[in-house]
């Protein structure tokens, strides 16, 4: 049965867990929302964590017949995939003479900073896993779209550094967002992208009367709230950076398009779903575990621990997500 972070924590009683959840639901929409397939056994005690999908292709096609003859046969084109669920996590120490000054101050500044860095990783995973390059992560969004029929303006760049002018070339960057939504085979749930192109993005959605923001409360408290925005219906998410590093999850990148020197970027749109773009768990498990140091027994540096997974992610259809390449931002 699927379930999300969000869902989660509505079954959860432990303060710890409930803490712990919090901080994932208040670092990323993306991975607080996204249902995640607990149906992985382990089989084999635990030899293998292989999650096997076909992926759908192509779109059925129909039409008119001449009386007395058939139809056309045509078949919707599917494709096997597996991949294999992995840990993502982290853990750090703390010496056992912080136990008498400020322990629980310091264990939940290590906790919610590495709650902070797991999310990067997810959110890094989700868009350029690869596993020819880390064979520990898993295959993201950018691999899998990679000369498929979801994949838009990867010959040909798409400018959008005029935009904030706010004359005609706002309606005209809406319409390449609409296409893009367009691709999907059904209502997108969320547009993906890089703090910079985000910025472009909020100024068309306001000229177009498409901007929405709104307060969502997570846990009591100051920093419990966070706002949350959408272009239209549609969820706007900033993929932030990678763990560790003030590096974009989805890059800015100096290059050269169609003969276009300037500094370009994509925009993703991902309908999550069953059916379309969704995680992928263990069954009966947990999503989240933590190990909190324990000064009750022998040894000066205690760890904690805080592990997602392990998980994956799975596309189920090509036109579950698609991808805008080359959007020049400068």
């Amino acid at each position: 049965m699927p379930v999300s972070l969000a869902q989660a924590k509505l079954n959860t009683t432990d303060d710890v867990d409930l803490f712990v959840i919090n901080e994932f639901l208040k670092q990323s929409w993306l991975v607080g929302n996204l249902p995640f397939h607990d149906a992985v056994n382990g089989a084999g005690a635990g030899g293998t964590l292989t999650y096997g999908y076909n992926r759908q292709i192509t779109q059925a096609t129909a039409g008119f017949r001449a009386i007395n003859s058939e139809y056309t046969p045509q078949e919707v084109t599917k494709q096997r995939f597996s991949t294999d669920l992995k840990p993502l996590g982290g853990s750090f120490q703390i010496d056992r003479v912080l136990d008498k000054v400020a322990a629980a101050a310091e264990t939940e500044f290590q906790m919610k900073n590495k709650i902070e860095g797991a999310v990067a990783a997810f959110n890094d995973a989700i868009i350029n896993g690869d596993t020819a390059v880390d064979a520990n992560g898993f295959d993201g969004l950018s691999k899998a779209l990679t000369g498929s029929s979801t994949e838009l303006g990867a010959a040909a760049g798409t400018d959008w550094t005029t935009v904030a002018a706010g004359n005609d070339t706002a309606f005209a960057a809406i319409d390449v967002v609409d296409e893009l939504l367009a691709m999907l085979n059904g209502p997108a749930t969320a547009l993906l992208g890089n703090t910079k192109l985000l910025t472009k993005l909020r100024g068309i959605a306001r000229r177009a009367s498409m901007y929405v923001s709104d307060p969502v409360i997570i846990d009591e408290g100051p920093e419990g709230t966070i706002r949350v925005e959408k272009f239209g219906n549609v969820w706007i998410v900033d993929m932030g950076t990678k763990a560790g590093t003030n590096t974009d999850v989805i890059p800015v990148t100096a290059k050269t398009v169609g003969g276009q020197a300037g500094n370009y970027t994509d925009l993703y749109a991902v309908r999550l779903g069953m059916q379309g773009f969704h995680g992928v768990s263990l069954a009966g498990q947990p999503l989240i575990n933590t190990w909190l140091p324990d000064f009750t027994t022998a040894g000066a540096v205690k760890t904690g621990e805080v592990e997602l997974g392990p998980v994956s992610v799975a596309l189920k259809a090509t036109k579950a997500a698609a991808v805008r390449r080359n959007i020049r931002l400068s």
